[in-house]
């Protein structure tokens, strides 16, 4: 027996599928990102290397960045060691370990082709060495320079979510609601929102995944100049209409948020996801008030409370 009504037998899978979810799984995590572990792939994918640097975080990529220096240097330095450190003149060192730090940082000068002069190669090998670093080092630098700009060229969303949903008070009834925000100080104009609910329904003895489009108080808006609580009535045609918590965690129910907009920074359409489980959804709450006017009489918008809700009696 299906615990959601559903409006026709259309094609409703979202691209998930309809595997049922199980241990109080997400399909999609809060950032936007699916909750899918894929196995089975070869170990070395040069094709997903750019993808998978363009698209880290920051602190992974120039961690990355770092430790490729540092071993480069690093295999270099014992290269040089390894061809005479008396190769080198101007290395003053006396000791094994000042051996490896004069060709490390002789490295360092000669794969950035800065060369300040104090140690230079002496000998064919030694000067061979140099030539093919000095050579390697600019490709890599070139290469990190235009990873660089594909990351600070990629047009994203930086949308900030509510933490939960609330079901409010709407229009003498009540609304399904989330709230969300711009970060950044660009105009995304044209926004347009899809809201899906997901659940685990028992078709002939089987659990399968369903997919229901929720109908939004409005889907498209203009300008996100300000925050935009985007609602859902709770009428007699939808499908959460009367159900409780209990049935809620039951379906295990999961709302997938899809959001497109058109940055006109860059000229792109650009887009961002989220999710919201069964236990984000609070009943009986609305979202606190989050703009205020300065002394000035100016409209303030506090986006560190996008997600403050208020407990109605």
């Amino acid at each position: 027996m299906a615990l959601f009504k559903r409006k026709s037998q259309i094609d409703d899978d979202l691209g998930f599928g309809t595997q049922p979810i199980t241990g109080d799984q997400r399909m999609m995590n809060t950032d936007g990102s699916s909750n899918i572990r894929r196995i089975g792939l070869p170990l070395i994918r040069s094709s997903d290397t750019y993808n998978w640097l363009i698209s880290m975080t920051w602190k992974k990529f120039l961690f990355i960045l770092l430790i490729a220096y540092l071993l480069v240097n690093t295999l270099f330095a014992c290269l040089y060691v390894v061809i005479g450190i008396e190769h080198l003149k101007g290395a003053g060192g006396i000791t094994a370990r000042d051996h490896f730090f004069d060709a490390f940082f002789f490295s360092a000068q000669t794969i950035s082709t800065v060369g300040y002069g104090h140690i230079s190669p002496d000998g064919f090998l030694t000067s061979c060495l140099a030539a093919f670093e000095s050579m390697l080092g600019l490709l890599a630098f070139a290469l990190a320079t235009g990873l660089l700009y594909g990351r600070f060229s990629r047009p994203t969303a930086k949308v900030v979510y509510s933490e939960n949903m609330v079901i409010a008070p709407y229009k003498q009834i009540k609304g399904l609601m989330f709230r969300l925000a711009n970060l950044r100080n660009n105009q995304l104009i044209e926004i347009e929102v899809q809201v899906v609910l997901s659940y685990n329904e028992l078709v002939e003895g089987q659990k399968k995944r369903r997919f229901y489009p929720l109908d939004l108080e409005r889907t498209k808006v203009g300008l996100l100049t300000m925050s935009w609580t985007v609602v859902h009535p709770i009428d007699e045609n939808s499908p959460i209409y009367e159900k409780t918590p209990a049935e809620l965690a039951e379906a295990e129910v999961e709302i997938l948020v899809l959001l497109k907009a058109f940055d006109d920074t860059f000229s792109q359409t650009v887009h961002s996801r989220t999710s919201y489980k069964d236990e984000n959804i609070v009943h009986d709450a609305k979202f606190a008030t989050i703009f205020s006017r300065d002394s000035n009489g100016q409209l303030t918008l506090d986006l560190s409370r996008i997600g403050d809700i208020e407990h109605l009696d």
